[in-house]
């Protein structure tokens, strides 16, 4: 006949072979949150709007539905952040933010909307705009980036301001 364990070292042994559910990549788990919370503030945002069908979309049909994949993707890379461990020892490391994305891409965008809003033009704006980002990362490539821009910057011209003909003004001196 087995003798029954005392309560505290019978939850000790059972912490020790117990399953637990850790992050695995923090980055993914935020990524996730954002992306809950960003589709669920689309889904917020827009639930006033008509919502309209497939073949007639009224103004809340893309938002809602933008709403919904964003919550979707963020469910389920928010559930690919964690994985499942065996034993306690493992603590949860926080790894370094890089606080340096957070503040250079939305200053970016700033820079790209003023620029667009004063008529700097276009092509000058997108690259401003590309290459900002890039300084997002701490180790730029500038050759890259620079052919990057160019590329990018002429692919956006040629689709929107040739192909879906939008009103762009390409440079400052131009009409």
């Amino acid at each position: 006949m087995e003798r029954a364990a005392p309560p505290g070292e019978y939850t000790r042994r059972r912490g020790r072979n117990a399953m637990q559910m850790r992050i695995r990549n923090l980055q993914d788990f935020w990524s996730g949150i954002f992306f809950i919370a960003l589709g669920v503030l689309a889904l917020y945002l827009s639930r006033d709007y008509p919502m309209g069908s497939a073949s007639q979309p009224g103004p809340g049909y893309f938002p809602v539905w933008l709403g919904g994949i964003m919550t979707g993707f963020g469910v389920i890379i928010g559930a690919l952040s964690f994985k499942l461990q065996g034993g306690n020892d493992q603590a949860l490391a926080l790894r370094e933010w890089g606080f340096r994305p957070w503040l250079v891409l939305p200053s970016t965008l700033a820079v790209y909307a003023v620029l667009m809003d004063a008529e700097f033009g276009f092509v000058p704006s997108l690259i401003v705009l590309i290459v900002g980002c890039a300084l997002a990362h701490k180790d730029v490539h500038w050759r890259e980036t620079i052919l990057l821009s160019i590329f990018l910057t002429a692919g956006a011209v040629a689709i929107f301001v040739y192909g879906l003909e939008l009103p762009y003004r390409l440079f400052w001196w131009g009409p």
